[in-house]
């Protein structure tokens, strides 16, 4: 097979024509074609099957067949592989020897449309150096440089990346997680772990993909990522400004629907006109009558009014007046000397 020059402005179409042409038979060259889609859409081998009127398992055969004959082919004998597999290489050894398909496509091609993603997938099968990793239950569609990455290496790094996530048992910034797992390079463990489909990221945190900080699925978990990054109560208003602004793939929401669901949801606890905390904060449900009766309660003696309305307010967001008409309005509280209150007896 004679070796085509490849230029800059070689296309990725162009390449991929000229490796299947060094397929001698035509059925051979359509399966190929058609199973990694590299001009339209892929097929399924059943699909393959009933239009060249041959069994499933005939097709899987001959896909078998023909990948292996090429990868057996030499880089100079395989039209462009020995080029693209090095500029391939260049750009994993950028972003940690592994990525998904799609960034890498996007790396090489500057477009990230199917059809590219097809082609570098199928290139990358003929590339001795590289290892190419099939979407799956566990795994996004990725390639990664066969050396230091091959398969093995991948899914016992990342068993590694997930043990130590779980251990750590919250969302956790890349180098705290590779330092847990001794992996030296924090570029790599993020490579890595962009390929599971076990994980997830957000606001630079990863973390496990049923963990709402990391993937919030809906309105709530939205919610609770905004409120748990800001670290302080915030009006409903606030919220759903920042949800607007955040990174979430769906943020089109409306207040309303922001508002209601803080309602419902027992992770929040509403603590001033419109204002929430998370539960898990410390702060409790209930009126600020219930509020004052819980201080009285911890303190186990009366408090001067000052005394309590400071640690009414450590978790309600609410007036000085309105904690002082509840504290001499209310018949569950007492005046025992001046400006000093405890519970009234039951």
């Amino acid at each position: 097979m004679a070796e085509t020059v490849q230029t800059e402005t070689t296309t990725m179409e162009q390449m991929v024509k000229d490796v299947i042409a060094t397929i001698e038979r035509e059925r051979e060259r359509e399966i190929i074609e058609r199973r990694f889609g590299l001009f339209d859409r892929k097929e399924t081998l059943e699909q393959i099957g009933e239009l060249l009127g041959i069994t499933r398992e005939r097709v899987r055969q001959l896909e078998k067949s023909v990948v292996i004959k090429l990868k057996a082919a030499s880089e100079s004998d395989l039209p462009h592989i020995k080029d693209f597999q090095e500029k391939l290489k260049n750009h994993l050894n950028t972003v940690g020897d592994i990525s998904r398909i799609k960034v890498l496509t996007s790396l090489y091609a500057g477009d990230n449309d199917k059809l590219t993603q097809s082609r570098i997938s199928f290139l990358s099968h003929l590339s001795p150096s590289l290892h190419v990793i099939e979407d799956n239950d566990h795994f996004h569609h990725a390639v990664s440089i066969k050396a230091t990455n091959d398969a093995a290496q991948v899914k016992a790094s990342l068993d590694n990346i997930i043990t130590s996530i779980k251990k750590l048992g919250k969302p956790a910034k890349i180098d705290a997680i590779a330092n847990e797992a001794s992996i030296k390079s924090v570029k790599n463990a993020a490579a890595l772990a962009s390929t599971s489909k076990q994980l997830a990221t957000l606001n630079g945190l990863w973390g496990l993909i049923k963990w709402p900080l990391v993937n919030p699925k809906n309105i709530r978990d939205k919610i609770y990522v905004i409120l748990s990054v800001n670290g302080k109560p915030m009006h409903f208003n606030e919220i759903a400004k920042a949800i607007k602004g955040s990174e979430f793939k769906r943020k089109n929401v409306t207040t309303q629907a922001i508002h209601n669901e803080l309602i419902k949801d027992g992770r929040f606890v509403l603590i001033g006109r419109g204002i929430y905390a998370l539960k898990e904060w410390g702060y409790a449900k209930g009126t600020v009558a219930d509020i004052i009766t819980d201080v009285l309660k911890k303190a186990g003696e009366p408090l001067h009014r000052e005394e309590i309305v400071k640690r009414v307010l450590e978790s309600r967001h609410v007036k000085e007046t309105t904690i002082l008409l509840n504290l001499q309005g209310k018949t569950q509280f007492k005046r025992v000397a001046k400006a000093t209150y405890t519970l009234s007896e039951a």
